[in-house]
């Protein structure tokens, strides 16, 4: 709202509105912003949900040896996160990007799933709500954010062609902005991939079948990261640790695909109004910086599904929008190898189960529990096929380790401009 005020202020000659054109100073103010209401609004919000008595059942001893501790935590912290990225973004952003608004509904979407399953978890049933029905919701935003693009006459890109002058290879654009199919590949050189060509079989309905293959795209994409995010939400701070670092890298990412210059010369899609993505994504930086002053080891408040949730949709829509999403089993490496555990030690579970012996693959999944269980807490029938570390580590160490693997992977993906 504010952008729109000072753009006309500045009709009037009226001295420093010019700033608010500048991305680097709305995202500067998004940053600062959403960081002190996070903090601020934090240190109020936990109050209040213990004088209410709103916390968290009691962990699980056998997979949380220090949930002891965390009794009387509240929960729902996912609200912090989400204001503190709504009022910044409301107050700073161009409010008629179709960028911005498809990242506001996705916050809030997600948000409110999360929120109804922290609730019922507190109120009704620990089991929370039912795993299908968050799955229908993940899935119906992807939908929704995918026909968007397809639908939206200001969702275009336009696309990289590579083309030899003089000698030398340069990068230059098709004149007219277009409605795109096309994905980045990492280590790829001439790294664009069309879904059309995937269903080339298809003939004359080729295009609508690759619209099709980017919608299923789309929802699996931010399905899988939104499950991800919520799975990595086992440890104070892990979560929002981890999606500040992505941020970051998708941050850069965004501002790269948003300015011609720079597209052109990394030799990507120049997808113009995606620097509005920046902008959200510093407010999404900030926020989660915030919010760790309170889940920081020893965590006074738990996000819950209502940020976990939301924080993994965030993600996975900002990779589509600038047609990145192919780098997600990198710069979300650990979120994607949460989940593969979780599958992994499920069949392997299933196997033994049919032989009628108890194996388990990892000690505990999501894999950040195979870390922190005590010796002993594993049944003495139980087969473990890796049973490593034979000890257990500190909460904070497993946190920090795995932050420090977000950030070689986050560098990774960033390298992937230039390696091919």
């Amino acid at each position: 709202m504010l952008y729109y005020l000072f753009r006309y202020l500045e009709e009037f000659g009226i001295q420093g509105a010019h700033l608010w054109s500048y991305i680097s100073f709305r995202s500067l103010l998004a940053l600062i912003l959403s960081l002190i209401i996070s903090i601020y609004f934090g240190e109020k919000f936990i109050k209040w949900m213990k004088r209410h008595n709103v916390s968290e059942a009691q962990r699980d001893k056998s997979i949380d040896p220090y949930g002891q501790q965390k009794k009387g935590v509240p929960t729902m912290g996912g609200i912090i996160i989400l204001v503190a990225i709504l009022i910044p973004c409301l107050l700073f952003g161009r409010l008629r990007n179709i960028y911005m608004i498809l990242m506001l509904v996705t916050t809030v979407w997600l948000g409110a799933i999360g929120f109804i399953d922290d609730y019922i978890k507190m109120k009704i049933s620990k089991d929370g709500l039912r795993p299908i029905y968050k799955l229908a919701g993940q899935a119906l935003l992807g939908l929704f954010v995918s026909l968007t693009l397809w639908m939206s006459p200001d969702a275009t890109v336009r696309e990289n062609v590579s083309m030899k002058k003089q000698g030398a290879e340069m990068i230059v654009y098709k004149s007219e902005p277009v409605k795109s199919t096309i994905t980045t590949i990492p280590f790829v050189k001439d790294n664009n991939l069309d879904y059309r060509s995937i269903v080339g079989f298809c003939g004359k309905y080729k295009n609508a079948a690759g619209w099709i293959l980017l919608v299923i795209m789309t929802t699996i994409v931010v399905t899988a990261v939104s499950n991800g995010s919520n799975l990595n939400d086992g440890m104070d701070g892990m979560c929002a640790g981890n999606a500040a670092i992505i941020g970051v890298a998708l941050g850069i990412l965004a501002y790269v695909s948003s300015n011609i210059k720079y597209a052109g010369y990394f030799d990507i899609m120049y997808v113009q109004g995606s620097q509005e993505l920046v902008i959200f994504l510093c407010a999404f930086i900030g926020a989660l910086i915030g919010f760790l002053w309170y889940n920081a080891y020893p965590a006074q408040v738990f996000m819950g599904d209502t940020g976990s949730l939301a924080i993994g949709g965030i993600i996975g829509v900002t990779a589509v929008i600038i047609h990145k999403e192919l780098l997600i089993p990198i710069l979300c490496f650990v979120f994607f190898m949460e989940s593969v555990s979780v599958l992994l030690q499920v069949r392997v579970a299933k196997f033994g189960n049919k032989r009628g012996k108890k194996l388990r693959l990892f000690k505990r999944a999501p894999i950040h529990d195979a870390f922190r269980i005590l010796p002993g807490q594993i049944a003495p029938d139980v087969k473990v096929l890796l049973n490593w570390p034979k000890g257990c580590w500190l909460e904070s160490k497993i946190t920090t380790r795995f932050w420090i693997i977000t950030v070689l992977m986050a560098a990774l993906a960033i390298i992937t401009l230039k390696i091919r």
